[in-house]
């Protein structure tokens, strides 16, 4: 087979920059200001709203309910001058739209065989592609469609003749260009979404990653949060991306009011919200990430269920094809990306996530106490994060179950390259928290393991190597458990999720093993922000708040190797809160290395140059793989983010003996070595 032939550098690093190339897919939406009962003057100002979302690069663009003819014109609807006056509009829109890149997706009353029907219209290049009528019709309180609409279950024809030729009419319809995978959309008008089984359902479950709603939805008080809640539910369970947009202003106000809600969802996470009651509306632009959800979709397969479920429903379904040719240009991500996946921005949702991730470990770690009947516990505390974090859930644990925190045997155990401040946290925090501190030395143990291994460092040449290394940690886990026999007690591990995705742990007789790990969930992002939570919350008294201040600001380090700075783990490993984005995006969605390098670039390109970003993931590929057999065999321990864990009683099961080097040869053949 031949060989395929390499981009030409500029084009490669056009194309890295697109985020078509990486399974995004742009949507615009907008709430125009309408005439009301003037089709012509509505499609001048959808076709402003067009041209800027031709220019944004958008796929396609999403307009309110009945957007042509205004919602609140009541009985001008059943004019004929307004509907002809609609299908002028239609027939210059779609003259508009060979010049344009965006589909449009435009709300219409049209006629078909002696009804009315409420409509959206697809307008794609020179075609109408479809039309999709309103399933169900508001008749209650402020609502009278019924008065003047037919419902899409009624039509007699699938087909409607419009600007000169047939086009399918039919609610159930997916639309899916061909050209741009994972990229399918449905759509839905107002009502839909609010019955009980909305038509977007079954649109998601015949292929559709996009559910659109065209909306003319009146505003009163808690509407605008109610109609959230759905986009936010429906984007949930469908595992989809929900788009909506409302009427605005402009609208009628004889008896009602409109806020132009423009608001888009994908899978339960708000990606674009436009402003609410804004006289000069914007074009609301939401970056759509289709390749996520598709993934998201086969990885469960509860979701496959409801569509087998359904097959017959889904069978009488069609599938109407289109070419996007989606820009190969630069097209930069304009979507927010979380630089701390693991951690919230949102300050309220950052209290919540630390609230229920402090007491999962700290219920996990009860029960695995009364389970065992076990009075006493041996932890080792160096005065880092991992273990500060491990200690003061032990100590709420006991506080909980009534047992004395002086059951709580807690050592530091000082080696060749500890640091005084790094033992002095230690002590303080023993102190504060009132348990047993200890303090033992390995130096001696540690030295006679040299010794006995012919180590050169034991002659006192400067060879830290491997060996050198873990004798430490080993002599330390070694003593733990022996101190735990003697105590009657379990050892309590302090290990973290990152350090198990990239392998950062003395195997076997090492800081890998333990009785119960507390930490085996937490990835180190969210361990520095725990850590400051439970000292703002006051969990403990003053004096221990002030001291997990101090830990926080003390470098990641193991202290294991001599020298006049302090040995860094992330100058081997990599910054952890790049790895963490890393290990979040590769476990939790399975995305290709060249994806995860863009999300990277667009969340971290004003802290880190291109090519340590890509460098940095191309070692956490590297030591993600080559760890596995440490994963394969770690004790017990809670999942405690949604991001996975990596037991593999839990989240993730590979084999010990897999290779990185597909993974390594798609970032390397998929992404240009530089961007300058």
């Amino acid at each position: 087979m031949a060989s395929r032939k390499a981009e030409p550098k500029p084009v490669a690093r056009r194309r890295f920059n697109s985020l078509y190339a990486h399974g995004f897919v742009r949507v615009g939406a907008c709430a125009p200001v309408v005439v009301p009962a003037d089709p012509a003057a509505n499609a001048e100002t959808i076709l402003k709203f067009w041209r800027e979302a031709d220019a944004a690069k958008a796929a396609l663009l999403l307009t309110p309910e009945l957007s042509l003819s205004g919602y609140a014109i009541d009985d001008l609807l059943l004019q004929e001058p307004l509907l002809d006056a609609v299908e002028a509009a239609l027939t210059h829109l779609k003259a508009e739209s060979e010049s344009r890149f965006a589909t449009l997706i435009v709300g219409a009353p049209l006629r078909l065989r002696g009804s009315v029907f409420n409509c959206a219209v697809v307008i794609h290049r020179g075609a109408i592609l479809g039309v999709v009528p309103k399933s169900y019709l508001p008749n209650y309180r402020e609502f009278y469609e019924k008065r003047h609409f037919g419902v899409a279950p009624d039509a007699t024809a699938d087909l409607i003749t419009l600007c000169g030729e047939d086009v399918d009419f039919g609610a159930n319809f997916i639309f899916r260009a061909i050209d741009q995978t994972d990229f399918a959309f449905h759509i839905e008008i107002c009502e839909d979404y609010w019955a009980p089984t909305p038509p977007s359902t079954y649109g998601a479950l015949a292929g559709a990653t996009v559910l659109l709603n065209l909306s003319a939805s009146n505003i009163v008080i808690g509407k605008a949060e109610d109609r959230a809640v759905l986009c936010d539910s429906q984007s949930r369970r469908a595992i989809a991306a929900y788009v909506f947009a409302a009427a605005g202003y402009g609208e009628s106000t004889t008896d009602l009011a409109w806020d132009g809600q423009v608001i888009a969802y994908e899978m339960g996470e708000k990606i674009a919200e436009g402003e609410r009651f804004a006289r000069a509306p914007k074009l609301v632009i939401a970056d759509i990430d289709v390749s996520r959800v598709a993934q998201e979709r086969m990885r469960t397969g509860t979701f496959r269920d409801a569509a087998a479920r359904e097959k017959e429903r889904l069978a009488r379904w069609g599938q109407i094809d289109f070419r996007l040719d989606p820009p190969q240009a630069d097209a930069p991500l304009q979507r927010k990306i979380d630089r701390l996946p693991f951690v919230p921005d949102d300050v309220s949702k950052r209290d919540r996530d630390c609230y229920e991730a402090y007491n999962i470990q700290v219920s996990g770690l009860s029960r695995r106490l009364e389970a065992t009947k076990t009075k006493k516990v041996v932890i080792g505390v160096s005065g880092g994060l991992d273990s500060t974090q491990a200690l003061i859930v032990t100590a709420r644990a006991f506080d909980l179950l009534g047992l004395p925190r002086k059951n709580i045997v807690a050592v530091t155990m000082p080696g060749f390259a500890t640091s005084e401040d790094t033992k002095a946290r230690a002590w303080e925090l023993m102190k504060t928290l009132g348990v047993d501190g200890r303090e033992v030395s390995i130096t001696p143990l540690a030295q006679r393991l040299l010794e006995d291994l012919n180590h050169p460092a034991a002659r006192g040449e400067k060879v830290y190597d491997i060996t050198y290394e873990n004798v430490q940690a080993g002599v330390r886990t070694d003593y733990l458990f022996r101190l735990a026999n003697k105590e009657s007690g379990f050892v309590v591990g302090t290990g973290d999720l990152s350090e198990l995705a990239l392998g950062w742990a003395t195997y076997g007789v090492g800081d890998h093993m333990s009785h119960y790990n507390v930490n085996a969930g937490a990835p180190k992002t969210l361990i520095q922000h725990l850590i400051r939570w439970v000292a703002e919350q006051k969990v403990f008294d003053a004096a221990a708040s002030a001291t997990l201040l101090k830990v926080l600001e003390g470098e990641i380090s193991p202290e294991l190797i001599p020298g006049e700075k302090p040995q860094s783990t992330q100058a081997t490993v990599g910054p952890y809160e790049l790895q963490d984005f890393n290990l979040f995006y590769f476990s939790r969605y399975g995305l290709k290395p060249s994806k995860i390098l863009f999300l990277a670039w667009s969340a971290w390109r004003e802290k880190y140059s291109y090519a340590e970003l890509r460098r940095w993931l191309e070692v956490f590929l590297t030591r993600f793989f080559a760890a596995q057999y440490k994963r394969s065999a770690v004790p017990n321990g809670p999942k405690i983010v949604s991001g996975g864990a990596l037991s593999p009683r839990g989240d993730w099961r590979m084999p010990s003996d897999a290779s990185a080097a597909t993974w390594l040869a798609e970032l390397h053949s998929a992404t240009p070595e530089a961007l300058d």
